[in-house]
């Protein structure tokens, strides 16, 4: 198991950042209900600025390259959740399956409730961007985005979407759900990038 629970020194912070709360809970918020999505069903489509454009059923997904990791949630409304423990395949692995050209440089994140966000390339390839299927050992829950959601220790959690069903390599940055509606493109934890 990989513990990146001391990234924070990476961004010049404490484990806790400014204006967080730390929480033994897992609050649940989404932007609206929780999508009916199963796992002999799911699928992720993978397209834009790659050589391999690919769909990736359940069975294709889980061969590719998965990894353990004791990670910190941030949530832009005040609360972190330490030591989360999240099973999955790191972007990295996605990312070589499909062959990134050289014209990519952000990266959308679309969800089965239609949710969107944007991430530059340099910030996906960060080690714990994760697309996780278990969280503690147990199946992840629907409500917090199974059968997958992204992961994203470095940055505030709305930047990592649940119920993922599409990733778009993007030669240019273009705003997601939130981002459109005047959160941070950039959302670091250590510096308080809720908002733009």
């Amino acid at each position: 198991m990989k513990d990146l629970t001391d990234l924070h020194r990476q961004y010049d912070g404490g484990r806790l950042p400014p204006g967080q709360r730390e929480t033994t809970a897992f609050p649940v918020l989404s932007k609206g209900e929780t999508p009916a999505v199963d796992r002999e069903s799911w699928l992720l489509s993978v397209s834009g600025a790659v050589e391999t454009p690919r769909t990736f059923s359940w069975e294709e997904f889980r061969s590719l390259p998965t990894e353990t990791h004791r990670q910190d949630f941030h949530c832009v409304t005040g609360w972190s959740r330490f030591d989360c423990t999240f099973t999955g395949v790191p972007f990295r692995a996605l990312a070589d399956a499909v062959g990134v050209t050289d014209e990519a440089v952000h990266v959308m994140f679309a969800a089965a409730d239609d949710y969107t966000t944007d991430i530059p390339l340099e910030d996906c390839l960060h080690e714990g961007v994760l697309f996780t299927w278990e969280l503690d050992g147990e199946a992840l829950p629907a409500d917090h985005g199974g059968p997958v959601r992204v992961v994203t220790p470095h940055k505030y959690a709305y930047k990592g979407a649940k119920w993922v069903t599409g990733v778009e390599f993007l030669t240019e940055s273009r705003p997601g759900y939130w981002e459109k509606r005047g959160y941070s493109e950039t959302a670091n934890p250590w510096r308080e990038e809720r908002y733009s």
